[in-house]
């Protein structure tokens, strides 16, 4: 018994001390923040991104799209949930958009876009390679990031505004549980049964949504699974099937799409998971492999 006991005391000891180099990797990875960068403003208010600098940079940007349900904020801002990008030398832009309803989708889509061409803009000042940027998020993170994946588009070179004349394309996408198809909502606890948009964002549409002929144009534009093309970047998923809010559909259909014309992606199914889980920390990892392969 004494024997026992004593193997079991290491044991605990040799536990406890891997949770604690676990506990120290996610949460102190080395960087410096540059917080309340101004990268444009939509009517009157300004849009921000904070910016995390590791130590020894890669010249690679990573976009991260802050926003849960469509809303977004500094409050919302866990550095954590990048340490493995940070320790690999990624240089982190965590964008905020205003939230809907005081700012439709529309303009949500259209201020990233605006993000990403501030970004590519001032990529040197960063210490970043204005070619190799990519971008996640989760939900609403996840719809952004694939409509910068499927909708980003080179700058114009003849604008007067410098801003517009660079790419608001990224290199390559990764994301969790994105809404993929806004007109066929599926089993999706927001599907209100009748084609129109989901139950608890109809306001954040817009005017748009109020009729049935618009918001068929408008969910049309703002699904990516319509917007997939050839020169789609590589884009990883990563999706739970017992999600209720986002069901898996939504992402097995944008694949299947994706792969009807031979693109470079990735769905990873989590049974039994649904709209986040606990361990969504450790698929982070599998990002930052993901950003590593094809950046």
């Amino acid at each position: 018994m004494k024997k026992l006991a004593i193997a079991a005391g290491i044991t605990l000891t040799l536990v406890l001390a891997i949770v604690g180099v676990l506990y120290w990797y996610w949460f102190n990875a080395p960087y410096q923040q540059t917080a309340n960068v101004q990268y444009g403003e939509r009517d009157g208010k300004p849009l921000m991104l904070d910016v995390f600098r590791p130590p020894q940079q890669n010249g690679a940007a990573v976009v991260m799209m802050v926003s849960g349900g469509w809303k977004s904020g500094p409050g919302s801002i866990r550095p954590f949930l990048f340490a493995p990008f940070l320790r690999r030398g990624y240089t982190i832009f965590a964008v905020q958009h205003i939230s809907q309803p005081e700012c439709t989708i529309s303009h949500i889509v259209e201020d990233v876009q605006r993000s990403v061409r501030y970004i590519r803009l001032h990529a040197k000042d960063y210490g970043v390679d204005a070619n190799r940027m990519g971008v996640i998020g989760g939900s609403s993170g996840g719809h952004l990031s694939l409509m910068l994946g499927t909708t980003g588009k080179p700058g114009d070179p003849t604008a007067k505004d410098p801003l517009d004349q660079q790419s608001s394309e990224v290199q390559v996408v990764a994301c969790f549980y994105p809404p993929t198809d806004l007109l066929n909502l599926g089993e999706s606890t927001e599907n209100p049964g009748d084609g129109g948009p989901p139950i608890s964002f109809r306001k954040g549409f817009g005017p748009r949504a109020e009729t049935m002929d618009e918001w068929k144009k408008l969910g049309r534009e703002l699904s990516p699974i319509y917007h997939i093309t050839p020169q789609m970047p590589p884009t990883f998923i990563v999706h739970g099937d017992a999600d209720t809010l986002v069901p898996l559909d939504q992402s097995e259909r944008f694949i299947t799409e994706c792969r009807k014309q031979k693109l470079d992606v990735r769905l990873d199914v989590r049974p039994g998971k649904g709209h986040g889980w606990p361990t969504m920390v450790l698929d982070i990892i599998e990002f930052a492999n993901w950003f590593d392969e094809k950046m």
